[in-house]
C-alpha cells in the first residue's frame, strides 16, 4: 500500500506560535505567511513554511483558516472501569508530526496504568513512551499533547507520561496497519 499526502496552501490569517520540526523550538509565524499543510492528523497540523517543517496545534486551527477539531464524544456518566479503551482511543489521536501513524499504532506507547487518587472517582494515569529516536525534538510536543488529551478526559484526575528508552523502539513494534500505511 502506498501512502500518499495530499498537501494544501494556506494563508495564516494571524500571528501564531508554532513549533518547529524536528527541534520543537517555538516560533511566530505572521499574519500574511504563505504555508502548506502536510499532514493534518490528530487535531494537529504539519506545515512547511519556507522550507522549515512546523507543528500547529489544533486549538490554533483558526490561525490558517481551518476548525478546531471535535473532542472524542465522552458520556457524562463514564463508569471508571471504562475508563482504560477510551484513553487508549485518546492515545491513537496524537500523532508524530513527521509520521502519518499515530503513537499507539507505532508501538510507541509502552505501558498504561492507573492509580486511584484520593478525589473519589478520580484516577492517576501513567504513560510510559519512547520515541522513534532519541533524540527526537517533538518527544516533548507529543508527550504534552498525550497530556493534554488524556486529562480532558472524565475521571482522569492526573496524568504523568515517562519517555523511556528503554527497550529501545524499532519497526517491529508497529502495528500491521502502521506497517501497511507507510509501505513497509
Amino acid at each position: 500500500m502506498t501512502y500518499r499526502r495530499h498537501r494544501e496552501d494556506v494563508l495564516v490569517r494571524r500571528s501564531v506560535t508554532v513549533e518547529t520540526i524536528p527541534s520543537g523550538m517555538p516560533v511566530e509565524l505572521e499574519a500574511g505567511q504563505l504555508a502548506q499543510i502536510t499532514q493534518a492528523l490528530g487535531g494537529s497540523f504539519t506545515l512547511l513554511v519556507e522550507g522549515q517543517l512546523m507543528r500547529l496545534k489544533g486549538q490554533d486551527a483558526d490561525a490558517i483558516g481551518k476548525e478546531p477539531p471535535q473532542a472524542i464524544a465522552v458520556p457524562e456518566d463514564l463508569h471508571i472501569d471504562d475508563l482504560e479503551p477510551l484513553v487508549w482511543q485518546t492515545l491513537a489521536t496524537c500523532y508524530d508530526p513527521e509520521i502519518p501513524v499515530n503513537i499507539v499504532d507505532l508501538g510507541l506507547v509502552y505501558r498504561l496504568a492507573f492509580e486511584p487518587l484520593p478525589e473519589a472517582d478520580k484516577l492517576r494515569v501513567l504513560v510510559d513512551m519512547t520515541l522513534t529516536a532519541p533524540g527526537c525534538g517533538m518527544g516533548e510536543a507529543i508527550a504534552d499533547e498525550v497530556c493534554d488529551k488524556v486529562l480532558a478526559l472524565p475521571r482522569v484526575g492526573e496524568i504523568t507520561v515517562n519517555l523511556v528508552f528503554d527497550p529501545p523502539w524499532d519497526r517491529s513494534r508497529m502495528s500491521e496497519a502502521a506497517q501497511l500505511a507507510l509501505g513497509l
